[in-house]
């Protein structure tokens, strides 16, 4: 690897580390707070929201579901009406129920996997007032299980984990508001587009017209990888041009794709007052992360045999390093954005993006999504621990029992078992193999790419699948919800449980959960659950195909 290309990482995580720290201290402040500008009150007051009404795990889930279930009901409205709703100059139709489903689920549960192209299908209005609101909200709603879980692990007795309403207005207005104006202004500075006027009409060198697709695309870029949401403006998403036109903007957006989900993990320690505990969760995450990217990087400077390193699916002006580091990231981050094409990367490379989701999102993670999962990977993690020592598993005092196991291990086993079934369904049934682009160990590495990145909420796609039919948006569109609630609902009763428990005091038996052999058995449970789950499957797929590559035939 050039020399060039590891001061660039070394740039990366500097920058990452440094930001990252004043913003968990500012994420900290701004929901263990009790004071509420005037803005957050008059937000309260025309919605009828009281602040202070704190609720217990039952009423906190029931007013996240069902504002997501309006968000839902509202953006599938939207698309399905877009033909006759303005800001539309290209007078594009309204989508298909289906496709509309599809999408809607998709960005309500910030997934944001996309089965059209947006220049090709979507209204200014559709983009902005629908698909850039969930991108708020739905990022929104990860950061207040964040608060979620700080408050259920550091409340006494009571139970209750605050207010959902609250937490939901302050991360929008506080946190994701202000920090997406100030990259929508960068990013359009770099060359981004920022348009409202209807699409221009080139003539090219060979007298052919070109229409030139534009939009208000750096305003919703800006939020897309703050938010780890991943849609993009255009089809082909942060490869094109006008989303991503040159090396600095590519490293603006591939810093906030991991700026928060970092931010988020060290901003628990510091709401717990145990500033020591976010950074252990940080280092299991970073155990896993850096192995994971030097191995894929490894895997694409090494490239095709007799080859080398090669830039198919990948755009000049970033090169091999970057598109490898874009990769590992949007894939770690549950962010689901490209900046190249995932199908054409070695196969070994591709086994690290397709393994960083079947894991659940949790080698840092989305905003609250990689916390949240990591959590009951701790929980799981402790109880284990505990069983080693001969004695009940506690964090932070509070004691694991069978309820919570069984909670955490409900929202681990159900996503993997559904990625399973999904691609063992696909591999016989017609609307699986007749959206495969490439036989062989490639085509089953397209099913379980489609399948892990919809179960965990990523959104990225190997680029090869044919993901608009009716049954396929249909069945992702259902894979993205399970995917999603699945694991928010047994977190968020978990740390309502844990919330209502008194803490018991230390002793020379209690596990530290701030300490090395923590952070080692926290990343040791993932890889090992990732790997006993599934190891069969990823033999079949990338890791055959690296082989056969290796013995001369590719796909």
């Amino acid at each position: 690897m050039p020399r060039q290309d590891v001061l660039t990482l070394l740039i990366y995580f500097t920058v990452l580390l440094v930001l990252a720290v004043p913003m968990a201290k500012f994420i900290a402040k701004i929901f263990m707070g009790d004071k509420s500008s005037t803005i957050e009150k008059f937000i309260y007051r025309i919605a009828g929201i009281d602040p202070t009404l704190e609720q217990k795990a039952p009423t906190y889930l029931r007013d996240l579901l069902l504002f997501n279930l309006f968000g839902f009901v509202f953006l599938f409205t939207m698309l399905m009406l877009q033909g006759v709703l303005p800001l539309n100059p290209q007078n594009f139709a309204g989508l298909s129920w289906h496709l509309a489903f599809n999408t809607a689920v998709s960005f309500v549960t910030n997934t944001n996997w996309q089965a059209y192209s947006g220049e090709a299908a979507l209204s200014n209005f559709s983009q902005m007032i629908g698909l850039t609101t969930q991108n708020f909200v739905s990022a929104a709603t990860g950061l207040a299980i964040v608060a979620v879980i700080a408050r259920g692990l550091s409340r006494k007795v009571d139970g209750r984990l605050g207010n959902f309403a609250s937490d939901l207005v302050r991360g929008t207005l506080y946190i994701l508001l202000p920090l997406s104006i100030v990259w929508a202004i960068l990013l359009a500075g770099t060359g981004v587009v920022q348009s409202f006027g209807s699409f221009p009409t080139a003539t090219t060198i060979e007298g052919a017209e070109q229409v030139i697709p534009l939009g208000p695309a750096a305003s919703q870029i800006a939020i897309k990888q703050l938010g780890t949401n991943g849609g993009g403006f255009f089809g082909v998403n942060s490869a094109h041009p006008f989303e991503n036109p040159n090396p600095f903007s590519n490293f603006l957006q591939v810093l906030a794709i991991l700026f928060l989900p970092v931010s988020q993990v060290l901003a628990l320690g510091f709401m717990l007052g145990r500033p020591k505990e976010g950074r252990a969760i940080l280092a299991s995450m970073l155990l896993l992360f850096i192995p994971l990217l030097c191995f894929a990087l490894w895997s694409e400077h090494q490239g095709i045999p007799g080859l080398g390193a090669t830039m198919e699916g990948k755009e000049v002006r970033f090169g091999v390093t970057e598109s490898v580091l874009w990769g590992v990231s949007t894939t770690a981050a549950s962010n689901g954005s490209v900046n190249a094409m995932h199908s054409s990367f070695t196969p070994l490379a591709g086994l690290v993006f397709i393994f960083q989701m079947l894991t659940g999102e949790v080698v840092l993670g989305g905003v609250g999504a990689g916390l949240y999962g990591m959590a009951l990977y701790a929980i799981i993690t402790l109880f284990l621990a505990g069983l080693m020592v001969g004695r009940s598993p506690e964090w932070l005092g509070k004691k694991i029992e069978a309820y919570e196991v069984k909670l955490a291990l409900v929202a681990l086993l159900v996503p993997s078992a559904l990625i399973l079934l999904g691609v063992s369904l696909g591999a016989v049934m017609p609307w699986g193999l007749g959206a495969l682009s490439h036989q062989g160990p490639h085509g089953l590495s397209e099913l379980l790419y489609g399948f892990a990145s919809t179960v965990g909420n990523n959104g990225s796609a190997y680029a090869g699948l044919g993901a608009g039919s009716t049954a396929l948006n249909t069945i992702f569109g259902f894979c993205m919800l399970i995917g999603r609630f699945v694991v928010i609902v047994p977190i968020v009763l978990i740390m309502g449980s844990l919330g209502a428990k008194r803490a018991v005091p230390p002793s020379s038996g209690t596990f530290p959960t701030d300490g090395p052999l923590f952070v080692v058995l926290l990343a040791g449970t993932v890889l090992i659950f990732g790997a006993l789950t599934f190891f069969p499957v990823l033999v079949l797929g990338p890791i055959a195909e690296h082989f056969l590559m290796l013995a001369g035939s590719t796909f």
